[in-house]
């Protein structure tokens, strides 16, 4: 979780929505990203998508089976469904989203049992480290 708060971290410094992701298997970084939305102009450019394209060019293989996902911020609907698609083994998360969680804040897509895969969440690893980070890049957007 230590790597993808850096990755946040320097979202945040670009102008970004803090947010890192990192995807690991094995003891091995498979993927790691930052959000570029507004960087690449790009809706779907968030860490999870961009850590998810480059594990699985790590594996040549677009199933991720055995990778986990360690990310700053809860998965969005998009991301969770690329995590359920991806077929990663486990999703570890440090905030909760509120407004657009889909891990079980507000949806939970990655339990949904009617979708052929399920990911086990564990959630709130460095939770207020993260919260801070993503508080703070808001206020200051704001007082602009």
């Amino acid at each position: 979780m230590s790597e993808a708060l850096r990755w946040a971290e320097r979202a945040a410094e670009a102008g970004e929505v803090p947010v890192g992701a990192v995807i690991v298997k094995g003891g091995r970084v498979l993927g790691r990203a930052h959000n570029q939305v507004e960087t690449l102009r790009d809706a779907t450019a968030h860490a999870e998508m961009i850590a998810i394209t480059q594990a699985a060019e790590a594996l040549e293989n677009w199933r991720l089976e055995g990778a986990d996902l360690y990310v700053t911020l809860e998965p969005c609907a998009m991301c969770a469904g690329a995590l359920v698609l991806s077929r990663v083994a486990r999703i570890i998360y440090a905030a909760d989203d509120p407004i657009a969680g889909a891990c079980g804040s507000t949806f939970n897509i990655v339990s949904e049992k009617k979708l052929n895969h399920r990911i086990p969440v564990v959630k709130g690893i460095q939770a207020e480290r993260s919260g801070e980070l993503l508080r703070s890049f808001f206020r200051s957007r704001r007082s602009k």
